[in-house]
């Protein structure tokens, strides 16, 4: 595998490296690398959500071309800025977040897809109205409450590659087929060994190799079906609104709303580390333009048939790996998006993976959030506080519907809406415990709640990194 090159010193000291440009063939070669850590988070989760409310191959693939061309417009928006407005102007890599996959999953299941992306419509706008107050109360979302939450997410979706795995309906002839179950962990060790025996590049895009040797896999196997890619057009865009008009209902745009606070707070964390990487500070107004595009993507994603996307946090390692820190790099990694989005055979390709490989290659992926969300709360201090029994009750009442998915069935439809979704509940749960112990019931000398400070109006608190993908 060719070696992760690394950036050339640069020769104009008047300019900020942020802001230089590079010459065309590197522009190109580093974008390209930026796009290949991506791909496989970005296109997952069309692919988890497509396999669980099981869409045809067709439309799955519609949904994958879709949503790599919402993230190469809301990748470019983020890198060059659009009005003053939208566009944080730093190498910010935009992609489908997993966050936003549980309420995906529960509002296309139990609504369908026109309230599905009504409902990401209105959480969109939602986003952008609420962008510049968010970035003034980021005290309220400490490190505390997005690590009960990121590691909820990975938690509830594992349950997601299960039954990607074995399949969902236990009344299937080939239910838990042991082909299937063998094939998805010879994806994780795939997976596993690309991380123990390369480094630099091939281990950033350690899940593609997962990914396409498992689908090499699958097809001697002969569980894996592409005769659909022959038919598919090598070029062309989805229609806007493919699935009919969008429906607006109260309790699912609730359900996305929350999502979208959430991933918020993952990425100012994310544009947070990307400024000390590049050596630059992050104003609340940056910060307020990007978060703003990620509402702004959301609202696009409705329109286009996407997924929402966010900041990935794969691609901050790749900055300080590579110390290439212009934003013009991951302008072309938008272009290189906009052009995989407008190959149909390309989408159609990806969304004709078997289960059990998209299951495999989640399995790590979910479970590497998990372990992200973990990692984040050793961060925290529980000596002298409530912090330890935010964290217990938050994941445990979050777990609740992923243990036992009828525990709420005898509730209001709407209350078992909110409280059957893991993400949902554990950020009700630990925002209003932490407010209560950290906030309101605050002795007269608290011990550091983990807290981040306030900002002021100039400059953005610090928090740790957290990975986009979710």
């Amino acid at each position: 595998m060719s070696p992760t090159v690394r950036a050339p010193q640069s020769t104009d000291s008047r300019r900020h490296p942020v802001d230089e440009v590079l010459p065309i063939p590197q522009l190109f070669f580093f974008g390209l690398q930026h796009m290949l850590i991506m791909y496989a988070g970005c296109v997952a989760v069309p692919l988890v959500l497509g396999a669980v409310l099981k869409l045809d191959t067709h439309t799955i693939a519609l949904i994958v071309n879709a949503d790599l061309l919402v993230a190469g417009i809301a990748t470019i928006i983020q890198s060059l800025g659009l009005t003053r407005f939208f566009g944080i102007r730093m190498p910010v890599v935009a992609g489908a977040s997993f966050t936003f996959l549980t309420p995906m999953i529960l509002i296309g299941s139990e609504y369908g897809l026109p309230t599905m992306y009504g409902s990401m419509i209105a959480a969109g706008v939602f986003g952008i109205l609420i962008a510049r107050p968010f970035s003034k109360v980021l005290r309220f979302f400490p490190t505390l409450v997005t690590g009960c939450v990121i590691t909820i997410i990975g938690l509830s979706l594992i349950k997601v590659s299960a039954d990607l795995i074995i399949g969902s309906d236990p009344a299937a002839p080939n239910y838990a087929s042991v082909r299937y179950i063998l094939l998805a962990f010879a994806v994780v060790v795939i997976i596993v060994l690309v991380n123990r025996l390369f480094k630099g590049f091939a281990r950033n895009v350690s899940v593609l190799f997962g990914l396409a040797l498992g689908a090499v896999i699958s097809w001697f196997m002969g569980l894996a079906d592409f005769s659909s890619v022959g038919g598919a057009k090598w070029f062309g865009f989805s229609t806007p609104l493919q699935f009919g008009a969008p429906e607006f209902r109260i309790v699912p745009i609730i359900a996305m709303c929350v999502a979208m606070v959430v991933v918020f707070s993952e990425m100012t964390a994310c544009v947070l580390a990307i400024g000390d990487a590049v050596g630059k500070k992050v104003t609340d107004k940056d910060m307020a333009r990007g978060l703003a595009t990620d509402g702004l993507a959301a609202l696009l994603a409705g329109f286009m048939n996407s997924v929402p996307d966010s900041t990935f946090g794969q691609n901050v390692g790749l900055i300080s790996l590579t110390k290439v820190k212009s934003r013009y790099v991951i302008t072309v990694t938008g272009l290189l998006l906009l052009i995989m989005g407008a190959i149909p055979k390309l989408g159609e390709l990806v969304a004709s993976l078997p289960g059990p490989v998209i299951g495999g290659a989640g399995l790590v992926m979910f479970a590497m959030t998990a372990a992200v969300g973990i990692q984040m709360l050793q961060k925290v201090n529980f000596e002298g506080n409530q912090n330890l029994l935010i964290v217990a009750v938050a994941l445990g009442v979050g777990m609740l519907p992923v243990a036992v998915p009828t525990i709420y069935q005898n509730f209001h439809q709407d209350a078992q809406f909110i409280l059957g979704s893991a993400i949902t509940a554990t950020v009700l749960v630990a925002l209003l415990l932490n407010l209560l112990f950290n906030h309101l019931l605050v002795r007269e000398d608290p011990p550091a709640a983990e807290a981040a400070p306030s900002a002021d109006a100039h400059e953005i608190p610090r928090t740790p990194v957290v990975d986009g993908t979710g």
